[in-house]
């Protein structure tokens, strides 16, 4: 689809400079772009490329001055970075937009499906599914028994979510995860082996949640894995059984949060945290990197680092004793042949 210089200023209400009627038919970063591409300036240190872009059209701040001649047509307004995420959002929204049923795919005469569903091939939503208006299942999914989906849910291909399990509105679970496997739950026997315990519960996502490609919630023993309103999971993200996370929560790539810990609202979890089980996490907590949570937070608006997590800024100042160790080492040492000689000399 091709839009002009015109169509694109009246939706983002700015001013055209150059040709009205240049066409653009895709988005490109400004240093890539060639002809047919529309892009942006917002950071000065891209300026450079403003007068050398192939890019039909520019998108530039209201206050951008030209210090050369620019042979794309422009689009001058108030905030050049914020109104190309709006053109992103409206191109993305494009792209995946898909109505019907493809066939093969299975539905079960018992379930239930929304208004201007789309459901893609090879998908298979299972008996007594209810599954909301404008929610695009894509293919290869398997939704299993009495799992409920709110309305403008998307799960990319490859989505499995097993039985009983609840999502809510607004929901985007991509490619390869996995909601509602079984929690990590074995009773050791006297011989060293393990019987398997029945995990029964379910999970539960609320609206506004994003959970990221190849993540993976399980669910409860008893009762439910609770994801909170606007809560948003990165890829191979592991949330373990009967696990609560608070509202706004935000959990970077590679992390794991064993059974029954509950996190409070707007805690921020960076890349490969791992939390253990049956703990809290305060809210507005935030952890570094790679830390390792093995006990409860309970200072709200707090920053963690290390492994074990300590607080951020004593972690600092730790990491800066470590760098100096070599140093106080060989400093140790000569201290010791000074205290050798001086027992010499008192000899």
């Amino acid at each position: 689809m091709q839009f002009t210089a015109k169509d694109i200023a009246l939706m983002l209400k700015g001013t055209v400079e150059g040709n009205p009627l240049a066409e653009v038919s895709h988005l490109a970063k400004i240093e890539e772009a060639q002809a047919g591409s529309l892009s942006f300036l917002a950071n000065p240190k891209y300026e450079q490329y403003l007068y050398v872009t192939n890019a039909s059209i520019v998108i530039i701040n209201n206050d951008q001055q030209l210090a050369a001649p620019v042979k794309s047509t422009l689009i001058r307004v108030e905030n050049a970075y914020s109104a190309f995420t709006i053109l992103l959002e409206a191109y993305n929204t494009f792209k995946l937009q898909k109505e019907g049923i493809e066939q093969p795919s299975f539905v079960h005469e018992s379930a239930t499906v929304g208004s201007n569903a789309y459901i893609g091939a090879f998908a298979y939503i299972s008996q007594d599914v209810k599954i909301g208006n404008n929610c695009k299942i894509y293919p290869n999914c398997y939704i299993a028994g009495n799992v409920k989906l709110g309305d403008n849910v998307t799960l990319f291909p490859g989505v499995v979510i097993y039985f009983d399990c609840v999502i809510g509105s607004n929901v985007i679970i991509h490619s390869g995860a996995v909601i509602g496997s079984d929690g990590f739950g074995f009773a050791p026997n006297p011989d060293g082996t393990y019987n398997k315990i029945a995990q029964i519960g379910n999970v539960i996502i609320e609206d506004d949640v994003e959970v990221g490609s190849n993540a993976t919630i399980d669910r409860a023993t008893m009762g439910s894995t609770i994801i909170r309103k606007g809560v948003k999971i990165d890829n191979l993200v592991q949330i373990a059984h009967n696990v609560e996370v608070g509202a706004n929560t935000v959990i970077a790539a590679q992390t794991g949060i064993a059974g029954s810990s509950k996190l409070g609202e707007n805690v921020m979890l960076g890349g490969q945290v791992g939390v253990v089980g049956h703990i809290t996490l305060a809210k507005g907590t935030q952890v570094q990197a790679q830390a390792g949570v093995s006990r409860s937070i309970v200072e709200e608006g707090k920053r963690w680092a290390g492994s074990p997590a300590i607080g951020y800024t004593a972690d600092m100042r730790s990491n800066v004793i470590v760098s100096h160790l070599p140093e106080l080492e060989r400093r140790v040492r000569e201290l010791e042949t000074i205290i050798k000689e001086l027992k010499k000399d008192v000899q």
